[in-house]
């Protein structure tokens, strides 16, 4: 292939899966297996890729992606949970890489997350879609991400995971609920743009290889990072602050005085306040670190690169 025909500076993976002949590739090899696609070009790709589907696969995607994300913080809540003196870093370092398994199971089983759609700005920016697509794309998997996120909170409510550990689990998801809507406006706004800046960067790099396995490993650490430093994932929230404010509604008195805390303590947990001081600034936090720092900005660099 002709080095005009390359696509960008942001290479990804080889093509070539043909095993070594002698000392290089033949003309015919190179026709056979051309050169890598940019990862610029692969994220195009992935964002009109996400236009091509219908409604119904785009919204059952998001059901299950909202479910795998839920199903990592059950787990980072259980790992979390009575670990007492243990080193408060070490404690978020092992919830974080537990709560990597939601984004794994994203990639690799097939999922319609919100945080790493909102990538499809770079098709945009590409004029492969129009902005009436994107923003369809981007209210549809919301909506099936919110969708598997209630569903997995009424399980877990049914099946009574609030009272592992004698209420500890229960009274940590009421702790960090809690936390989450204490933040400022302009607090939240900004953990949701550092948090979808690693989500998103953990996905492009899987654009950068082929096998299952490494995708899945280059998840862990951008996961691991945000998650225990307490950035703040829309979607996630979706799932935590509602099993709270559940927890708070139905656990019923014998649960509060098991744990010895007066529910009124988390009294402010209301879906209004986490509608208002959570959920709408880090949405807007995660559109900007997700579609602008990240997609665009590797758009423009791009762009630049190659015509300027």
């Amino acid at each position: 292939m002709a080095a005009n025909q390359e696509v960008g500076i942001f290479h990804g993976p080889e093509q070539n899966d043909a095993p070594q002949r002698g000392t290089g590739a033949t003309t015919a090899d190179k026709q056979q297996y051309p050169a890598p696609m940019g990862l610029v070009a692969q994220a195009e790709q992935y964002g009109a890729g996400k236009i091509a589907k219908s409604a119904t696969a785009l919204t059952g995607l998001g059901v299950f992606a909202g479910i795998f994300i839920s199903i990592a913080f059950v787990f980072y809540l259980t790992v979390t949970t009575g670990a007492g003196a243990a080193p408060w870093g070490l404690v978020r370092l092992v919830g974080g890489i537990a709560f990597s398994l939601g984004l794994i199971l994203v990639v690799v089983s097939g999922g319609e997350l919100f945080t790493s759609s909102v990538l499809t700005s770079v098709a945009w920016a590409a004029k492969r879609i129009n902005t009436a697509q994107m923003l369809t794309c981007w209210g549809r998997v919301f909506g099936g991400n919110a969708l598997g996120a209630g569903l997995m909170v009424a399980l877990v409510m049914g099946a009574g995971l609030y009272q592992l550990d004698g209420g500890q689990w229960g009274l940590g998801a009421l702790k960090l609920a809690q936390h989450k809507l204490h933040h400022s406006w302009s607090q939240a706004f900004c953990l949701g743009v550092l948090c979808n800046m690693l989500v998103c960067l953990g996905v492009w790099m899987t654009f950068a290889c082929r096998d299952t396995l490494s995708k899945a490993l280059l998840l862990v650490l951008p996961v691991a990072m945000f998650v225990s430093s307490g950035f703040e994932h829309s979607i996630a929230n979706l799932f935590m602050v509602p099993l709270g404010i559940a927890i708070h509604s139905f656990a019923g008195s014998e649960f509060f005085s098991v744990i010895g805390v007066d529910p009124a303590t988390f009294a402010d947990l209301t879906l209004s306040n986490f509608i208002l001081h959570n959920l709408i600034p880090v949405t807007l936090g995660n559109i900007v670190g997700g579609a602008l720092v990240v997609g665009l900005g590797y758009w423009w660099i791009e762009q630049n690169a190659t015509h300027g």
